[in-house]
């Protein structure tokens, strides 16, 4: 099962991913969560944020996934993924996957603005530390036509999300991961 969460920054993808993958080993279900920040930072590091190199990101944490997910892990990848194309060409091309959008409204996001990104978007003009490429700021941020689940993180708590996603997964786990899961007890 490959889960392709997508949400603006600061939405709660890490932290729900995080969770889950906490609750999921504890049944014995073996995880992998692929955190966009983190491969940014050593796999994905020679890629920008231009839409292209955006895609390309996605498509490296999709194959990433794939190949975990092919050995009966749950494969989570935590990361914007703004766009449409994008989600579908991996579900095309991959079995399994569920889209997660993790939403929250952009003024929530504000006020959480964990990382700070928001507050850099929101400067003026000109301002040497204007963030310029912010998705669903000033940077496009497709919401999914149809995700397979939705989570709204302002309207629900961390333990309310993380149970959605819970029972999600449980009860649309692949045969392989099913089996993987009954051997390892």
């Amino acid at each position: 099962m490959i889960l392709l969460f997508c949400g603006l920054s600061g939405a709660g993808k890490t932290t729900l991913a995080k969770n889950v993958a906490t609750e999921l080993t504890e049944l014995g279900i073996r995880t992998e969560i692929i955190d966009g920040d983190e491969y940014r930072s050593e796999i994905c590091r020679d890629l920008g944020f231009s839409k292209e190199d955006r895609c390309e990101n996605i498509r490296r944490l999709g194959f990433v996934a794939n190949r975990f997910s092919a050995h009966g892990i749950v494969a989570i990848v935590s990361a914007i993924n703004p766009y449409e194309e994008m989600r579908r060409e991996l579900a095309d091309k991959y079995h399994h996957v569920n889209v997660v959008h993790v939403d929250c409204p952009v003024k929530q996001l504000v006020e959480r603005d964990t990382k700070g990104l928001y507050k850099k978007a929101f400067l003026p003009e000109g301002h040497p530390d204007k963030l310029k490429n912010l998705t669903g700021i000033n940077a496009r941020f497709d919401v999914p036509n149809a995700p397979d689940l939705y989570i709204n993180t302002s309207e629900n708590t961390v333990q309310q999300s993380t149970s959605s996603l819970l029972y999600f997964i449980l009860n649309n786990l692949h045969p392989i991961e099913q089996v993987k899961h009954k051997v390892s007890n």
